[in-house]
């Protein structure tokens, strides 16, 4: 048995080989060394070791650039551990599988109304379907869940449009499982090589969270609770909120206060009003937000994505109106394309960003994977 040291310097190793196979595909052994400083020898045992395990592929031969051997050229395996990732909605259960490279292989949806279901009951259903995208022929290294309301570690602290109070989000599937809130991993999914670094991510459902990203990285908060949008008050003598308190921007701008797109698109005036309603008060809401982190840009998600040709008029004159530094800068804001497969995607692939970031305990557990 390896003393621990030894165990930690290995595992770093490994995770740092992997990360450069990812950012350099077709590299080769003597290529990773000279990248990654590490002994050649080195580098040799661990890449075999991640090819064993179905993490790394061999490419064919890599062409010589001065005296020695042909290499062998390496990439991330197509084949290698998948993630699941499945976001708990009011109305749904959304779940998709992903490859290593970040492509979706399979999709799952199950409707009906989670509202004051008791939690068993649901994260049976998302059992079920975690277990039937397992079954498609690759292995499962880690399955994500993504819950609408404030997290802290696997527990769902406070959902209060699923009626929903610190439940445990266990699930017997016998690989790692991470939780996040909904916004934040619909946040994620955003995230491109070729995209923007810093943005915020609405999510228009049933309630309205946003997902903050700032280079790269979420803005979570010192408890994770950051993003709350859609409790942020736009009317103190507003409506009465499902958490309680009067006029939240949810009230205005969450799924119930919102019209069909039928609706709108036939230009029903009642339709087009709440829309007018709906896009100021985000307006307003997302202006405090700029003008507090000077975020450039506003992704609409969910079904504010759906409705964004109505909204966009007069969430942007609002952001004009109260931006300060709108004049010289002013947001942009866009629709997002990834529907309610958003969040679901975004824990599938940090569970695959998890193997990724940890290969040794992926390898060690491999034979535990579904």
């Amino acid at each position: 048995m390896r003393p621990a040291g030894q165990l930690d310097v290995r595992r770093h190793n490994s995770a740092l080989l992997l990360a450069a196979v990812t950012a350099n595909p077709g590299c080769s052994r003597a290529g990773l060394a000279a990248m990654t400083g590490l002994a050649k020898a080195t580098v040799s045992s661990l890449v075999d070791h991640l090819v064993a395990g179905g993490l790394v592929a061999e490419t064919g031969p890599v062409e010589r650039t001065g005296r020695g051997r042909t290499g062998t050229g390496l990439a991330l395996s197509a084949t290698g551990p998948h993630g699941v990732g499945v976001a708990v909605g009011v109305d749904h259960v959304t779940a998709c599988l992903v490859d290593p490279l970040g492509g979706v292989r399979a999709r799952r949806v199950r409707s009906g109304d989670n509202r004051g279901r008791a939690p068993e009951q649901v994260l049976a259903v998302v059992t079920r379907v975690v277990r039937s995208l397992a079954g498609q022929g690759v292995p499962v290294g880690g399955v994500g869940v993504a819950v609408p309301g404030l997290v802290r570690g696997g527990v769902l602290l406070s959902a209060p449009n699923l009626d929903w109070s610190e439940v445990d989000i266990a699930l017997d599937v016998g690989v790692p499982v991470t939780v996040a809130n909904e916004a934040n991993a619909a946040a994620l999914a955003e995230l491109r090589p070729d995209g923007p670094r810093d943005y915020v991510l609405v999510s228009g459902e049933v309630g309205v969270g946003a997902g903050i990203v700032r280079d790269g990285a979420l803005l979570t908060g010192v408890h994770g609770f950051a993003g709350e949008l859609g409790h942020l008050c736009v009317d103190p003598t507003g409506p009465r909120c499902g958490c309680g308190a009067r006029g939240c921007l949810e009230t205005y701008a969450g799924t119930a206060a919102l019209p069909t797109r039928q609706a709108a698109a036939n230009g029903d005036p009642e339709a087009l009003s709440a829309l007018e309603s709906a896009g100021t008060r985000l307006g307003q809401a997302l202006s405090g937000l700029v003008n507090l982190l000077d975020i450039p840009t506003i992704v609409l998600g969910g079904d504010h994505a759906r409705l964004a040709p109505w909204l966009f008029g007069p969430l942007r004159a609002e952001l004009a109106r109260r931006v300060i530094g709108a004049r010289w800068s002013p947001p942009t804001v866009v629709a997002s394309t990834l529907g309610r497969e958003a969040a679901a995607l975004g824990v599938a692939r940090a569970a695959v960003d998890h193997i990724r970031a940890d290969p040794d305990s992926y390898l060690r557990g491999a034979g535990q994977a579904l």
